[in-house]
């Protein structure tokens, strides 16, 4: 029967694979920079191995982070929230990368953290916490380049970075952009081949 090799067709045809390493719908323009789709580098930066996610962006610390604290927006702008993640790191002092191209925004210190922020152009900004940068205003940066080091200060004895992003006035949930967050669909099972 011919349902096993329909249900592979349909699998292959909805999974972000068939849609391209960046996570671009067929046919649309790679991301500037990246690689061209299907090519053994799509999605990995020449200085180290950092696997693409679906928005062709990178996670900003390798080996893959665990998350210590997830993305829990406020309901409102002025009530308490956490507007991003907290990635534990391997040890303080730990290089922070560029999870996309982009142009630093802001390197300086809010309140008593030191912090940079990248513009990624569409309005997406992404900020992290607390970073040490040699990095000025201006300075363009690429997918995977360093942009400072952990400090101690945000998850008390644990090395760990603040990793906020946001489209204008949004948080967004920066999970969103290096790991396919929609719900996993369960397929019925096949019938077994006639006999």
């Amino acid at each position: 029967m011919k349902t096993p090799a329909l249900l592979a067709a349909l699998v292959l045809a909805l999974s972000p694979v068939a849609s391209g390493a960046a996570g671009l719908s067929p046919g649309a323009p790679p991301a500037p920079g990246a690689p061209p789709a299907g090519s053994l580098n799509a999605g990995f930066s020449p200085a180290e191995s950092r696997s693409a996610g679906p928005a062709g962006w990178s996670w900003p610390l390798n080996p893959k982070p665990a998350v210590l604290r997830a993305f829990d927006p406020p309901a409102k702008p002025w009530l308490s929230g956490h507007r991003g993640v907290d990635l534990e790191a391997a040890s303080f002092g730990a290089g922070v990368a560029a999870p996309a191209s982009g142009t630093v925004s802001f390197v300086g210190v809010v309140v008593d953290r030191a912090v940079i922020t990248i513009d990624h152009g569409d309005g997406l900004r992404s900020s992290f916490e607390p970073v040490e940068s040699a990095l000025v205003k201006g300075a363009r940066v690429a997918i995977g380049e360093t942009l400072g080091r952990i400090l101690p200060g945000h998850c008390g004895a644990l090395p760990c970075v603040h990793w906020g992003v946001r489209r204008g006035d949004d948080y967004l949930n920066p999970l969103a952009f290096v790991t396919d967050l929609r719900p996993s669909i369960l397929l019925p099972p096949l019938d077994p081949a006639p006999g």
